[in-house]
């Protein structure tokens, strides 16, 4: 028995849509109405987006990311220049905070794009 799946909503478009904070169907209408709250429906084309349940999957994304990327820079600059901790727990500090606030709305776009491309939790 074969199955022939449609594949009108491809997923990496709608991932990349997503991460840039834009619908997933259209490309052009913005995704959020907040820092973090989804419209919704998208201010262009219509397209519903309030099914989306990304809970807490782009923060363990985030956490996941800015971990993997801290935790060997701490080392090297620790290792190689062996700044003053105070100075040193500031930078990395203020470069953390900056880069999980980056990433968190671009982290759920992107959660938000796969769940829309993959017709999950009511996006069908």
């Amino acid at each position: 028995m074969t199955v022939d799946v449609i594949d009108d909503r491809p997923t990496k478009p709608a991932m990349f849509r997503g991460f840039r904070r834009k619908c997933p169907n259209c490309g052009e209408g913005n995704m959020f109405s907040g820092y973090l709250k989804v419209a919704d429906n998208c201010d262009e084309c219509g397209e519903a987006l309030y099914h989306h349940r990304a809970d807490d999957g782009p923060a363990y994304l985030t956490i996941l990311i800015v971990g993997h990327l801290l935790a060997p820079l701490i080392h090297v600059v620790w290792t190689n220049f062996r700044p003053d901790p105070l100075v040193m727990i500031t930078i990395f500090t203020i470069f953390c905070v900056g880069l999980s606030l980056f990433l968190l709305p671009r982290l759920k776009g992107f959660v938000v794009g796969i769940q829309w491309s993959r017709r999950m939790h009511g996006f069908g």
